[in-house]
């Protein structure tokens, strides 16, 4: 009888890495594509999501996560989202490891957005600007500063100075990422025009990015939006970027970053030009084209769990 692995937050995974997360991504897309389905139960601001997927060569997974989002108003501090993610041989279906959702999507989700930002953004970004101060925005920080030492500014966009006072800490705590400025604004309108990689990383269900702030040759990184009703960035975002996504099985019908302004008629069927899975194709084959520098580039990081599979198995391979 398989012993499945446990693998919780606090587990110490000294040679875990962004670099090797990237490439665990950059191997996975060269097995067939996965196959994919997500469910999501929702009660009022509550959700369950259910993400599945199999991958030939790799297995089977189920994430089962919920998003809470008062959760940290509570008065015993509680994160906004839980979750466990289970991977199944693909031989026999026995269960192989159960991974800590929190441990999983911390790498998952910012290793998605760089290597979207490796394939479509500038060589060399000297600004990071990121559109929230959450959990997703501490990995987002970790992710693109190790992955591009050219990074010299980070700065947060918030809606109250106080809302980033943790992940500063964070940041002044840890020794590991290299030197950079850290800067918190209020003005979205100000700072956004300044970034060289501009990402959005909120919980919002309406826009909080409008593609006039925009400045020619950005890299935008759409992150937070995942349900079928909610979106970051305006239709004029959209319209001014060549726009990729991670995955078009897990975005174009399913998240309203592209549903909404797609039954608008905003951005037509042929909008989204290629996805991971395009793009890494292209460049084993030598075939990507060298990057326009007045050129937006838009990536729509939905997630999925063919990617949670991808790291889990990476995850996996590193823990004794």
């Amino acid at each position: 009888m398989l012993q499945p692995q446990y693998i919780d937050r606090f587990t110490q995974l000294d040679r875990l890495c962004w670099q090797g997360v990237i490439d665990a991504l950059i191997a996975g897309h060269r097995l067939p594509r996965a196959a994919i389905t997500d469910t999501v139960l929702a009660q009022g601001p509550n959700r369950l999501l259910n993400r599945s997927a199999r991958i030939d060569g790799l297995g089977y997974v189920v994430k089962s996560v919920t998003v809470f989002p008062n959760n940290p108003d509570r008065e015993q501090f509680l994160p906004s989202v839980q979750g466990i993610c289970t991977v199944f041989d693909e031989c026999t279906g026995q269960v192989r490891a159960l991974i800590d959702s929190e441990l999983l999507t911390y790498w998952k989700t910012a290793a998605d957005s760089v290597l979207g930002a490796r394939l479509l953004g500038p060589a060399e970004p000297e600004h990071l600007v990121i559109i929230g101060a959450g959990q997703v925005a501490r990995s987002l920080i970790d992710a693109y500063t190790a992955l591009f030492p050219s990074i010299e500014i980070v700065t947060l966009c918030v809606r109250r100075i106080q809302s980033a006072k943790w992940l500063k800490q964070f940041v002044a705590a840890d020794k590991k990422l290299h030197p950079f400025t850290l800067q918190v604004s209020t003005d979205k309108a100000a700072v956004v025009p300044r970034g060289d990689i501009v990402v959005t990383a909120t919980t919002s269900e309406t826009p909080v990015l409008q593609g006039s702030w925009l400045k020619t040759g950005v890299h935008v990184d759409l992150v937070g939006a995942y349900t079928i009703d909610t979106r970051e960035a305006d239709d004029t975002t959209l319209q001014r970027g060549n726009l990729y996504v991670d995955s078009r099985d897990t975005t174009v019908d399913h998240i309203g970053e592209l549903v909404i302004p797609l039954a608008s008629g905003a951005i037509g069927p042929d909008s989204v030009l290629g996805d991971l899975y395009d793009l890494l194709n292209r460049a084993a084959k030598a075939q990507k084209e060298p990057r326009n520098s007045k050129q937006i580039t838009v990536f729509k990081n939905g997630g999925g769990a063919h990617l949670d599979l991808m790291v889990a198995n990476y995850l996996m391979s590193l823990d004794p």
